[in-house]
């Protein structure tokens, strides 16, 4: 049986105040709507979605986490296979020598490990040691690392 691997994203994070689940419903804008005043106004006319929402990269991360010290040609093939873009693996993961950071951020409050490729072709963290030490948060911020909440 041939089974298909799990995506590397969630489409929906539940959790942002940018999915589906949380609308503001608001009955005065019925009223609005068609007068001059709305028509004409620029911001009227813009597009609605300027970027994606509710897309959430934490299993890419996690996987690419998981997978430090293997091939990074076999990795890339893989997680590639399993997201919907390639961009996400790359704010992750070096490939320039002048792109390598310790510590990554993704969202408000996310910090991950920085990865890069070495010059035997193996992922590796740029910075080993990196722990929640290295990061200053303030003392009321809530935040994960690597994945799980500090």
């Amino acid at each position: 049986m041939n089974r298909k691997k799990e995506s590397l994203y969630r489409k929906e994070n539940k959790v942002s105040l940018s999915c589906k689940y949380y609308v503001v419903k608001g009955g005065d804008f019925r009223h609005e709507r068609n007068t001059k005043q709305f028509l004409n106004n620029e911001a009227s006319h813009a597009p609605m979605h300027s970027g994606q929402f509710g897309y959430d990269y934490t299993p890419l991360f996690k996987f690419l986490l998981s997978k430090v010290g293997k091939d990074w040609d076999e990795v890339f093939s893989e997680a590639n296979s399993r997201l919907d873009k390639q961009e996400p693996i790359f704010w992750m993961v070096a490939i320039h020598a002048h792109e390598k950071k310790d510590i990554i951020r993704c969202g408000e409050s996310s910090y991950y490990s920085g990865l890069f490729v070495d010059e035997n072709g193996l992922l590796q963290k740029v910075n080993p040691v990196a722990n929640v030490d290295h990061l200053k948060p303030a003392w009321f911020e809530t935040i994960s690392f690597n994945g799980e909440a500090v």
